[in-house]
């Protein structure tokens, strides 16, 4: 008959008075020399701080142009030829578009930072 009760996985360790040993080497490092994860506040200064890039510019101007794509083919009726290649214009116009806004926006962040120090 097959066993309903699951087996502890480690010993009790302790006295007849209660007391607990544990021994050093229980495979698990204690917290305290580890540092904290940074605050949700945290990773947001460090994600803004950070100067924007042509590549990230692509990959959100490749997702962007993909939807519209997406979206001329199948509620616009468009031909498939007429969407690829629109979807293509869109995304020649997004990625310089998006880079420049977050270049401006990247720059007047670091322009207030850099004058409240």
């Amino acid at each position: 008959m097959a066993q309903t009760r699951r087996k502890r996985r480690k010993k009790h360790r302790g006295t007849q008075a209660g007391t607990i040993e544990r021994s050093a080497s229980s495979g698990r490092s204690s917290g305290r020399g580890r540092a904290a994860p940074p605050t949700a506040k945290e990773r947001r200064a460090e994600r803004l701080d950070r100067e924007p890039s042509v590549r990230g510019a692509l990959n959100r101007a490749a997702f962007s142009a993909l939807i519209f794509g997406v979206l001329l083919y199948f509620l616009f009726d468009q031909s498939p030829l007429q969407a690829a290649l629109l979807s293509a214009f869109m995304l020649v116009v997004y990625v310089p578009l998006g880079y420049f806004t977050d270049r401006f926006f990247y720059d007047r962040r670091q322009r207030k930072r850099n004058a409240v120090e």
